[in-house]
């Protein structure tokens, strides 16, 4: 036994779970289950006890938990039962990238208390602290699917991560083309979707998708960044949200996505329209020439960026960086 079974115990009890119960379903003692009920109130968890009825969780536990997580997705969840939570990685899209080599199962999840290596598009490095954030990734086996749909699943889980965040906070969270979510004009989260394929197929072997969403940061943390003017976080913009509460919502939507993909194409890119911020807008972008600027005039079938130049000329973006001007 492991405090981990415990908790999922705990977790998964719609009200009082008697300690009887719990080394029946464990193999063990009471007294072996009462040591790990109190080392996890010792770690902060929310433990209530009746004489009569047993044990109770009264509330999320203090951290991220794999257990608890699974237990509020419920069984039947794509996701239920293979969520992991480390206090620091690398980064989890690397981690579960290697993961999925090793024959890992759709459905894996895995986040992260910390990243020392975050990753962003581009290669860009991504800010992790401890506590700022909620960093999550997750494995998914499609099948065989084409790959022009398959280049458009960066867009599908733009429009997931958004309704999910704003579905557990309440903020009127936008999408920036093509990868980014944004709040009261600053960057709240990235995502980063990367694909491997088959080599003796050319099918797609696992979708690796991972996003980290600022949460808790203050002006001040940005600032010490230099990132005071660029970014934002969930409670400096007064939409505050507990962290496994975030998670669940976040792999809820992403299962749905998971379900929708690839025929529910036109419902997603509805969804990805109605919010994405850089249509109306001045950009740049970058083309085989060099950088250009023009007006965004819309979101293609494939969630490309049609895009007018100045000067006339008309470009369908599909990769690359486009800036807001």
């Amino acid at each position: 036994m492991d405090r981990e079974q415990v908790a999922a115990l705990l977790a998964g009890a719609e009200g009082h779970v008697s300690g009887e119960e719990m080394s029946r379903k464990l193999g063990v003692t009471r007294a072996a289950v009462w040591k790990e009920i109190d080392a996890l109130r010792r770690a902060g968890w929310p433990i209530e006890s009746s004489t009569r009825k047993g044990y109770r969780l009264s509330g999320p536990p203090p951290a991220l938990s794999g257990p608890y997580i699974s237990a509020q997705l419920g069984r039947g969840s794509l996701f239920a039962g293979k969520v992991l939570v480390e206090p620091l990685v690398d980064s989890t899209n690397t981690r579960l990238k290697a993961m999925a080599a090793a024959g890992a199962p759709t459905g894996t999840a895995l986040l992260a208390e910390e990243q020392s290596a975050g990753r962003g598009t581009h290669g860009r490095s991504f800010q992790s602290p401890k506590g700022d954030g909620l960093y999550l990734s997750v494995l998914l086996r499609p099948g065989p699917t084409r790959l022009q749909d398959l280049l458009t699943l960066t867009g599908w889980v733009g429009v997931a991560a958004r309704e999910a965040a704003e579905r557990a906070s309440g903020a009127p969270v936008e999408i920036k083309w093509l990868n980014d979510l944004y709040l009261n004009g600053k960057k709240l989260c990235g995502i980063l979707t990367e694909v491997s394929f088959l080599g003796e197929s050319g099918e797609p072997d696992y979708v690796v998708a991972g996003m980290g969403i600022n949460m808790n940061q203050t002006a001040g943390t940005f600032r010490e960044q230099g990132l005071e003017d660029i970014a934002t976080s969930l409670a400096l913009e007064g939409y505050p949200v507990e962290r496994n509460h975030l998670a669940v919502c976040l792999l809820r939507a992403l299962e749905e996505m998971n379900g929708a993909f690839p025929a529910g194409r036109e419902d997603y890119l509805e969804r990805y329209r109605a919010h994405c911020l850089t249509v109306g807008r001045r950009v740049s972008f970058e083309t085989g020439e060099g950088v250009r600027s023009g007006m965004a005039q819309g979101i293609d079938d494939y969630f490309a960026l049609r895009v007018t130049e100045d000067g006339g000329g008309a470009h369908t973006v599909s990769s690359g960086t486009v800036k807001l001007l």
